[in-house]
């Protein structure tokens, strides 16, 4: 079978399960409402020889792998696929953004990130098994509820199904244009906190000011932007009225770094952060932590096959970096060879333009298709 020319007649059941998928929307803190949306993917997936564990989580949606057995007496590794159902968008967002194709474009909330990757994840497997195809290595599809939102739990169980694997495809979309996305900044969420002490505003002597000492602590931290790292301040917050000299003030700070030696003079940075008015006091604790994805040697060497078996379908793929975070830099952390951006092409990730291109979307699905028969 000629993979493009497949998936190209299969357009229709594409869009109906990604539809259907957009359709139950599924926000990170909204358990039920995930796990709606996850129990399409696993009466779709009921039809075929697919085995289906469940992983049940309390306070956010249950998270899924579903896996593809090798039949062969091959030993290579499993292969990894990254996918994840939750979306930034509320329940009722459908409202101001329905789901509708205009030409080449389908539009929807959470259609680009990521349920076009669960749909080629679904619609790849299908084929596999539709057509008697035996792959190389066993297949395991992890579904994470709360990539968007960050979660430890779901951290640890992308590290330990990881840890099993041979290599690892995300799903996540493509840089804009096509290229796929062998690098990512990791990420440290940090709260920083000042006390000083409570005074009448008339007489500002006789206090100490907290927001004034959180001010003059932000700027310290922008001084560690050189390399490529980022500090945005994203919350902010201090004093009880204007006539008080305010007692306490924090701020919650985003900072992003390409290498793991950046992730540890961070640390050490903001250990050795000192008060500017000795009588103040300064702390912070990490709300979350994301490692980078750095491009190994062994990523590189995952990367060149990827590449040649695109060729084969006429498809031309670039490497590319980007800023943002993603569960592919836990699997990337542990050493593993890890390429993300597999996901089709598209825009407007996180805003009301949100869409995913068709034609990438049934390239993509077709390349995935034969990463899968032959990694």
């Amino acid at each position: 079978m000629e993979p493009l020319s497949f998936f190209k007649s299969r357009q229709e059941r594409l869009t109906k399960l990604l539809k259907e998928l957009v359709l139950h929307e599924s926000p990170s803190s909204q358990k039920t409402a995930v796990d709606n949306c996850s129990r399409v993917l696993v009466s779709a997936f009921r039809q075929y020889p697919i085995r289906i564990r469940s992983f049940p989580q309390k306070n956010i949606g249950d998270f899924y792998l579903f896996e593809l057995p090798c039949e062969s007496s091959s030993s290579n590794a499993p292969l990894i696929i990254l996918t994840h159902i939750d979306t930034v968008w509320s329940v009722g967002k459908l409202k101001e953004m329905p789901f509708h194709l205009e030409g080449d474009r389908i539009y929807g909330p959470g259609v680009l990130d990521m349920k076009a990757g669960l749909t080629m994840a679904f619609c790849a497997l299908q084929a596999i098994c539709e057509n008697n195809l035996q792959p190389k290595r066993t297949i395991r599809l992890i579904v994470n509820s709360a990539e968007e939102i960050g979660n430890t739990d779901a951290h640890t169980f992308i590290r330990e199904q990881s840890k099993q694997g041979g290599m690892v495809l995300c799903l996540e979309p493509a840089i804009p244009g096509g290229a796929l996305k062998v690098k990512r900044k990791g990420r440290l969420v940090v709260k920083l906190w000042t006390t000083g002490r409570a005074a009448h505003a008339g007489s500002p002597e006789k206090g100490i000011n907290a927001i004034q000492e959180l001010l003059v602590q932000l700027m310290r931290v922008k001084k560690l932007e050189t390399g490529g790292i980022t500090v945005t301040p994203g919350l902010i917050g201090g004093g009880e009225k204007p006539n008080v000299i305010p007692e306490k003030a924090w701020a919650v700070l985003d900072i992003r770094f390409w290498g793991s030696e950046d992730d540890k003079n961070i640390r050490i940075f903001l250990k050795k952060l000192t008060p500017h008015n000795r009588k103040a006091d300064i702390s912070f604790c990490l709300e979350s932590s994301t490692p980078p994805m750095e491009f190994t040697p062994s990523s590189r060497r995952l990367f060149k096959k990827i590449q040649h078996i695109a060729s084969d379908l006429g498809l031309s793929l670039e490497p590319g970096e980007t800023g943002g975070g993603s569960d592919a830099s836990i699997a990337s952390s542990l050493n593993i060879p890890t390429i993300d951006g597999l996901g089709p092409d598209g825009n407007g990730i996180h805003a009301q333009n949100e869409h995913v291109i068709l034609t990438s979307l049934i390239e993509r699905t077709a390349l995935l298709f034969k990463l899968l028969l032959n990694l």
